[in-house]
């Protein structure tokens, strides 16, 4: 009976966490998160962090196969050139057309693997989101879905690190000079007037 009890205690106070870390929000501590600084967020805009970094490596090789696979697969099944009655059939496309489809999706397997590496997330959303939609065009849908998709986050990261340093800077995104550079470029500018009064001398009498 004892046991019984400790089990049905244990599974109670079990089942209770289980309802406090996911059903019940979190205890407000009354601390405010900390805002990022204007030059902090130009460094999340240079350069990915490493969740984009690893996404866009893991991509990229799958990409290259995926593009090997929709060209194999195109040439395999392209329609004969000649019909039964030997007209020339409408369906039938050349075959260097598919070899160049695998190419360009080749090529852009290799861009994203560079700039997956690079970490620059603009260009890596702008290459997996148009790998995405050639796939997506060529009617195979369920892989060109997630490159879309893929691209679109990227996109929408890079926007938002944007939208957030125009928050910090008030709209300008140019970095602010600091007190230093003002004095440096004050430096180089024309001498100040002097203050000491000068009286205007006077006109030369003609002779």
């Amino acid at each position: 009976m004892t046991l019984r009890r400790v089990r049905e205690s244990t599974t109670g106070d079990l089942g209770g966490r289980l309802r406090d870390a996911f059903l019940r929000p979190p205890a407000d501590t009354g601390e405010q998160p900390a805002r990022q600084t204007a030059d902090e967020i130009r460094s999340s805009i240079r350069s990915a962090d490493d969740k984009e970094r690893l996404i866009g490596l893991i991509a990229a090789p799958w990409a290259a196969a995926i593009g090997i696979l929709v060209g194999s697969d195109l040439v395999a099944h392209d329609p004969a050139a000649r019909l039964r009655d030997g007209l020339a059939n409408p369906l039938h496309v050349s075959v260097g057309l598919y070899h160049e489809v695998l190419a360009a999706l080749v090529a852009l397997s290799v861009v994203m693997l560079v700039t997956a590496l690079l970490r620059k997330r603009l260009y890596l959303g702008i290459v997996m989101a148009l790998y995405g939609l050639t796939v997506f065009n060529l009617h195979y849908w369920g892989f060109g879905v997630p490159f879309v998709m893929g691209g679109a986050w990227y996109l929408m990261r890079a926007y938002k690190f944007q939208k957030e340093l125009r928050d910090a800077t008030g709209g300008s995104p140019r970095r602010e000079r600091s007190s230093a550079q003002d004095v440096a470029i004050a430096g180089t500018g024309r001498a100040r007037a002097s203050k000491r009064y000068t009286p205007p001398r006077s006109a030369r009498r003609g002779s």
